[in-house]
């Protein structure tokens, strides 16, 4: 079992930072691939940025040279450091972990919320 703590978010205006963190505890040396996902209110959940134990990252199109994905491999916390924030980054950011064995925990969830 995976458990996840994200802490982070809040409000800011059109062109600001935020910065999320994410805390696993648990069976943690079983995790491979942790990242941020986020859903905004009527849409699916979507991936945001992902993060190896290798430090391999992806991130999808709409965040890419604004968002940065990081994990502090001796914590174990990933982070997102969220820059140029735009309204339509709006949405509740949720850290997932998946591990070798291809099981994916969820944390619960943090809202972010850019205003233009």
């Amino acid at each position: 079992q995976v458990q996840l703590v994200e802490s982070g978010g809040g409000s800011v205006q059109a062109g600001g930072s935020l910065s999320l963190s994410c805390a696993p505890s648990g069976s943690i040396l079983s995790i491979k691939t942790m990242g941020w996902y986020r859903q905004a209110p009527g849409k699916q959940r979507g991936v945001v940025a992902t993060i190896t134990t290798d430090g391999d990252t992806n991130y999808d199109d709409s965040v890419r040279g604004r968002f940065t994905i990081s994990r502090d491999n001796r914590k174990y916390t990933m982070y997102l450091q969220m820059n140029s924030l735009k309204p339509e980054d709006t949405a509740v950011y949720y850290c997932s972990a998946i591990t070798y064995g291809m099981r994916t925990y969820w944390g619960q969830g943090t809202q972010v919320t850019v205003s233009s």
